[in-house]
């Protein structure tokens, strides 16, 4: 019997230690590098702004480089191995569909390699909720993307944007940023794509989540400190932009007392596919824009009711009879993203029910 054991023993050692097919030891495991590689996707902003002379007010959005943003932030070498693209240098105010094409494509193709575990993109701050929000529908991927920018421009005396941008690296090489959707870095605070407005002309506190509340709490040199689950932030909607070189037309128009139809007709004639309305209280309008907008919407229009008050949810049905105007309620989703929706929405289908299904799922 011990002979039999002993046998065994050396036949399991042999299996072993025996080389592979074509005689080729077995390889041994890629070591995982030390530190997260992250890409760094720059498009302008405040937070690459210059002063025309030291200590005035005006700026000019987007004048330094990548390489510059990553220079003024020390420590960021410890966090990551970084390596930087510039897609764009233009204040966010000027940010438009050739932009986010190429910067989602661009993000698409490095988030598919092996050697991109995460991706940080700079931005001007006007319309970076926008931008967050579309990255967060069309981009398909559990790596950590993390957008930054900066109320301050790089040269003003109390510039916090090298703060922002180790804080968004941080967060970029933290393993526990996987599967939490388009993120947005701020101020010490850390926000969901779906979540975060900007509530102030040019407090560094202007970026907020009013209705769900931050994703968590980051600090230069500590842990961050998560406060939502992943079922609360990652996007549970996706859109693939294969094929897409523009979005449809969608145009907002605002409510305000005595409004009449003329921006509705405006933009009917300008060749809008859908339209937003950033109305009053929870989503209505004066007899006249409504009666505008339910016409619209009879024509093919989609028409999304949203609110232009700070907070707060517009529901299906309450104040304004949706089913019968053929309205979409645009929930919690401010104008602004609810007209991103609408538009990649509107490159599947035109369907109100299955619009309305997009925002109710999102």
């Amino acid at each position: 019997m011990k002979r039999f054991a002993s046998l065994a023993l050396v036949l399991l050692v042999a299996l072993v230690a025996a080389p592979t097919a074509y005689g080729q030891a077995a390889p041994a495991p890629a070591a995982k590098p030390a530190l997260a590689r992250v890409v760094i996707l720059a498009t302008g902003g405040t937070i690459a702004g210059v002063q025309p002379k030291e200590g005035e007010a005006g700026y000019k959005s987007g004048s330094v480089s990548v390489e510059s943003l990553v220079n003024a932030a020390p420590g960021l070498e410890k966090l990551a191995q970084i390596r930087g693209e510039q897609i764009a240098s233009i204040g966010s105010q000027d940010m438009n569909d050739f932009v986010w094409m190429k910067l989602a494509r661009r993000a698409t193709e490095l988030l598919a390699a092996s050697d991109v575990d995460a991706i940080v993109v700079t931005h001007g701050t006007d319309t970076l909720e926008e931008t967050a929000f579309f990255l967060d529908l069309v981009l398909k991927t559990d790596k950590p993307v993390v957008l930054v920018g900066s109320m301050r421009p790089s040269t003003e005396l109390s510039a916090e944007g090298p703060s922002n941008l180790y804080n968004a690296m941080a967060v970029a090489a933290d393993p526990a940023a996987r599967g939490r959707g388009v993120l947005v870095v701020a101020n010490d605070t850390l926000h969901s794509a779906r979540s975060i407005q900007k509530t102030n002309t040019t407090s560094v506190q202007t970026f907020i989540s009013v209705n769900r509340g931050p994703v968590a709490e980051v600090l230069k040199g500590t842990k961050t400190q998560w406060y939502l689950p992943l079922a609360a932030t990652g996007s549970k909607v996706n859109f693939p932009i294969t094929g897409l070189d523009a979005l449809p037309r969608v145009d907002i128009v605002y409510a305000y007392e005595n409004v009449d139809a003329t921006h509705v007709k405006a933009a009917i004639a300008a060749g809008a596919k859908g339209i937003v309305l950033a109305g009053v209280g929870d989503g209505n309008a004066t007899a006249d824009m409504i009666k505008a907008l339910a016409e619209a919407a009879k024509s093919g229009v989609v028409v999304v009711r949203s609110t232009r008050v700070g907070s707060g949810t517009v529901r299906r049905n309450i104040e304004v009879d949706d089913d019968k105007m053929g309205f979409v309620a645009s929930l919690e989703l401010n104008p602004q993203k609810a007209r991103v929706l609408l538009r990649l929405g509107l490159t599947k289908t035109n369907d109100v029910k299955q619009i309305q299904k997009y925002f109710d799922e999102y």
